[in-house]
């Protein structure tokens, strides 16, 4: 019997892409895994101990397990779901699976050396543990191998996948936009750039809606950014949103704007893309990938530069109505290939 953990004591961190990398792929994964040649397990926080339902079989997290992790003999393959983790088996025998999601910090703290230098030291101590390191995008995987030494370990690219909860009935958002509106949606950081947005607005009536946890120093900075184009009464930003919220804003928007900065995949736009949406998006780091050729690139983010991609994205979205060959891409990335793609690496890693 193969028997598989996966770490998801992240999702202590509600609203956030380790949140649904980890409830998507693990309800995959229940669907998929063979129960008469492997078990699998969950390493989950007190906090969602019900997350995959009562019947699957929990590992109770504790912050003293960075210290010591009793127990985990009995695991042939543990799956390590965030390449900053302190959590691991104690059992050398153990073989992991190591996600990197992305090295943000590289440029979040691009002016700090020191801090870089901590972050880079801790994710090769994982690297070194791993048996087998997959990487989300192929901007990430060459991130990898620019700043970290995986010598000669499996190293591949796995999509993450999207699953979109429909609520076709649902009319009463807490906030509903009086006119068009571009929507975007993330954790408000300065690494995601939202604060060139607020130019989108110029030459239109449009409002600009931002979803998601907000970094009160960060929002204050996109608030100045919509006072300098004169158009506060326009822009608003949400906090935190529903299930529903989320449905809602992604079916009504007329379009999708992320100029992210620091990507590993991006989520937001494959949502938005699953719904046939206009997305306009950073060139930078991973966003190419997901939006190829159907997407609409901010090369720059000059106000003017800006506006000129919009206004002609716009126009063309219009005109060549390419809203079907946007949703098929979107359908490229699912959580199904994904899961298979993940329990041939743990089977394979339980053979050798």
């Amino acid at each position: 019997m193969n028997n598989i953990l996966l770490d998801c004591e992240r999702t202590k961190y509600p609203n956030t892409g380790l949140f649904q990398f980890c409830l998507q792929l693990g309800n995959e994964l229940i669907k998929q895994y063979d129960s008469r040649l492997e078990s699998l397990f969950f390493y989950l926080p007190e906090s969602q101990r019900q997350l995959f339902g009562q019947n699957q079989q929990v590992v109770p997290q504790h912050h003293l397990h960075k210290f010591f992790q009793p127990g985990t003999q009995k695991f042939d393959v543990w799956h390590s779901t965030f390449q900053n983790s302190n959590y691991k088996p104690w059992n050398s025998n153990t073989r992991i699976v190591l996600t990197v999601n992305d090295l943000n910090f590289l440029i979040e703290s691009k002016n700090d050396s020191a801090r870089i230098k901590k972050h880079l030291q801790h994710v090769q101590k994982n690297v070194n543990r791993a048996d087998h390191i997959v990487c989300i995008s192929e901007y990430t995987k060459q991130v990898v191998l620019e700043h970290l030494s995986v010598n000669d370990k499996p190293l591949e690219v796995i999509y993450d996948g999207y699953d979109t909860n429909e609520f076709p009935n649902f009319d009463q958002p807490a906030y509903r936009p009086g006119r068009k509106f571009i929507f975007s949606i993330g954790t408000v950081l300065p690494k995601k750039n939202f604060h060139v947005l607020p130019a989108l607005l110029k030459n239109n009536d449009y409002e600009l809606v931002i979803a998601g946890n907000i970094n009160k120093a960060y929002g204050e900075k996109i608030i100045e950014a919509a006072k300098l184009h004169g158009v506060t009464d326009r822009l608003t930003l949400t906090g935190p949103i529903s299930e529903e919220d989320r449905y809602w804003y992604y079916t009504q928007c007329m379009a999708f704007a992320f100029p992210s900065l620091a990507e590993g995949f991006g989520l937001p736009v494959v949502e938005a893309m699953h719904y046939g949406k206009p997305v306009f998006i950073s060139r930078l780091t991973s966003l190419p990938e997901i939006g190829g050729d159907l997407a609409y690139y901010f090369n720059d983010f000059d106000a003017t530069a800006m506006q000129q991609v919009f206004e002609k994205g716009m126009q063309h979205y219009h005109t060549a109505n390419p809203a079907a060959a946007i949703q098929q891409r979107a359908q490229q990335f699912n959580w199904v290939n994904t899961a298979k793609s993940y329990l041939a690496i743990y089977r394979n890693l339980h053979n050798k």
